[in-house]
This record gives C-alpha cells, sequence and structure tokens, in this order.
C-alpha cells in the first residue's frame, strides 16, 4: 500500500498543476507504484492468486491509460515512459 506522503510526492512530481490527480500521467505514476509493489510482494508469496489477479487488472488499467495518452499526447508518452522507466 502506498502512504499517503509517497502519494503526495507522487502527485507533486507528475501533475500538470497543484492538487492534479486525474490526468493520466499521475495515474499511470500511481498503478506503476502500486505494482512495484504488488510485484514485490508476489516474489514472497507465488501462491497469492487473489493478488495476482489484482495485478493484471492494475496492468491492464495502466496499459489503457497509455494508449489513451499516446493517442492524444505523443510527446507526453514518451516523456512518461521514459520517465518511469518502462521500457527498455
Amino acid at each position: 500500500m502506498i502512504t499517503k506522503e509517497k502519494k503526495t510526492e507522487i502527485i507533486n512530481q507528475y501533475g500538470r498543476k497543484a492538487g492534479d490527480t486525474g490526468s493520466p500521467e499521475v495515474q499511470i505514476a500511481l498503478l506503476t507504484e502500486r505494482i512495484q509493489e504488488l510485484n514485490a510482494h508476489l516474489a514472497n508469496n507465488q501462491k497469492d492468486h487473489h493478488s495476482r489477479r489484482g495485478l493484471l487488472k492494475m496492468v491492464g488499467k495502466r496499459r489503457g491509460l497509455l494508449d489513451y495518452l499516446k493517442k492524444t499526447d505523443l510527446e507526453g508518452y514518451r516523456a512518461l515512459i521514459e520517465k518511469l522507466g518502462l521500457r527498455k
């Protein structure tokens, strides 16, 4: 679970303005943080299939948001991918 301080830090870093929680950049960044935490959890708990399903749903949601961002703002998409380190 992301702490309140970490969430606020991510919102300030990726938001378009102060208090911006709805932009795709912020949503993608928050989902990425949650996905990374869940990956660490699943490394220790291989049989936790309920959490694995939640992880797959989060990855799908992030993929949809990334597709939307790519369609609407290609340069923003590329910058976000680079900043988050999602592609190699």
